[in-house]
């Protein structure tokens, strides 16, 4: 199933949530990938996408960071603890094995989005524009 931007991962914050929706579309073409049953290696494209993601996260966290720290957000820490985390286990991540098992490798790069997306924006990123307000 697609991952889609909802109104109800909204945070109000305009470039946080464009920069939200990209993710969402790193999501959605991984999934494409997973689902294409017309590739038959998928590693370079995994990777690609592993890339991909690392970068434009690191990228994000450092504006969501930015803006934090400008309206002197009381759970900023908390929040880059997390962003860490999130970087971390997009690096731990071993080529090795996905190159071995790709529809695995994809599934499990998959699920941990699902749940970062669905947790992380909707229970900490849109405290950020209530915080705004």
């Amino acid at each position: 199933m697609k991952y889609e931007f909802t109104k109800d991962y909204h945070t109000g914050i305009d470039f946080i949530d464009e920069e939200h929706a990209k993710l969402f579309e790193i999501a959605n073409r991984a999934y494409d990938l997973l689902t294409n049953q017309f590739v038959t290696d998928k590693y370079d494209a995994i990777v690609a996408v592993l890339e991909e993601l690392r970068d434009y996260t690191k990228y994000h966290f450092n504006h969501e960071e930015e803006y934090m720290k400008s309206i002197n957000y009381p759970k900023r820490f908390s929040q880059l603890h997390q962003h860490t985390q999130f970087i971390n286990k997009l690096e731990s991540y071993n080529l090795k094995e996905i190159d071995v098992n790709q529809q695995e490798g994809l599934l499990e790069i998959l699920d941990f989005l699902a749940l970062w997306l669905q947790s992380h924006i909707k229970g900490m990123d849109k405290k950020i524009g209530e915080a705004a307000k």
